[in-house]
């Protein structure tokens, strides 16, 4: 009777061990609409707007691009398709816009720190030796008031729960799961207390995740970067504008952003 005390309590001691070393990677889709009135065109070295005769009108209303969550021990990283990609839009008037990459003002990605609740910001702004990382902290602050549902359904494979939580304003659905060991969300304000969200829903996004792939990560994939220089979050705001505002003067007056 002793030894099989030992053997559960020996079990209980490593679960944690266990649970830190679980790694993966999940998939989102992330759809948003598009304001219009916040984009800008050049054509023949004039910048349009909405409303403008020459304004683009076959510019989609939403905009679907990709998010791969990698996750290893406390730390989860988030990279996403095209993240800060600038695109050159070329037109004559009445004519179709036609747009290109233009390439990237900086390099971006989040790193969340379950332990300590806390979301690390970083930014790359230059190229080889010239290159600079700067890194902010915020902390997660999840809203409250959740609404739990008796609603379940499976999201790329693991059974979800239904909840509603005000968000913004606005009344936003989330569905997680219990059965991976972390709790995250890739809107931190709606991480629950425990599980992770794969589906978020508001009346102007939508994140879904589309593939969950349990394997072995490489720690120092997810782990942040230590040799960046830390700045407040206004000062990586400005860092950033900066950055767009170097980037756009580069491209000159034949292109434009979206």
């Amino acid at each position: 009777m002793k030894k099989l005390l030992l053997i559960i309590t020996l079990l209980f001691a490593a679960a944690p061990a266990i649970l830190a070393q679980t790694s993966g990677q999940i998939n989102y889709e992330i759809v948003r609409k598009i304001d219009q009135s916040r984009l800008r065109f050049m054509v023949n070295g004039e910048e349009v707007k909405q409303g403008d005769p020459n304004f683009p009108t076959d510019v989609p209303d939403t905009r679907t691009i990709g998010q791969k969550v990698l996750f290893a021990g406390n730390f989860v990283r988030e990279n996403r398709d095209e993240e800060n990609m600038m695109k050159r839009v070329r037109m004559e008037p009445g004519g179709i816009p036609q747009m290109t990459n233009a390439g990237r003002p900086f390099e971006e990605w989040t790193i969340t720190d379950i332990a300590d609740r806390k979301i690390l910001t970083f930014v790359t702004v230059g190229q080889d030796k010239e290159a600079r990382t700067y890194k902010s902290e915020t902390p997660i602050e999840p809203v409250g008031e959740w609404q739990l549902t008796q609603q379940t359904k499976k999201i790329a494979g693991y059974p979800c729960q239904k909840a509603v939580v005000k968000y913004h304003n606005e009344p936003y659905t989330v569905w997680f799961t219990t059965e991976l060991p972390f709790s995250y969300a890739p809107i931190p304000a709606l991480t629950p207390e425990k599980g992770v969200a794969l589906l978020i829903e508001g009346s102007r996004e939508q994140f879904r995740a589309t593939k969950v792939n349990l394997g072995n990560v490489d720690a120092s994939l997810v782990s942040p970067n230590v040799q960046a220089e830390n700045v407040k979050p206004e000062e990586l705001a400005d860092i950033r504008q900066k950055a767009m505002a170097d980037f756009h003067q580069k491209m000159g007056p034949g292109g434009g952003g979206i």
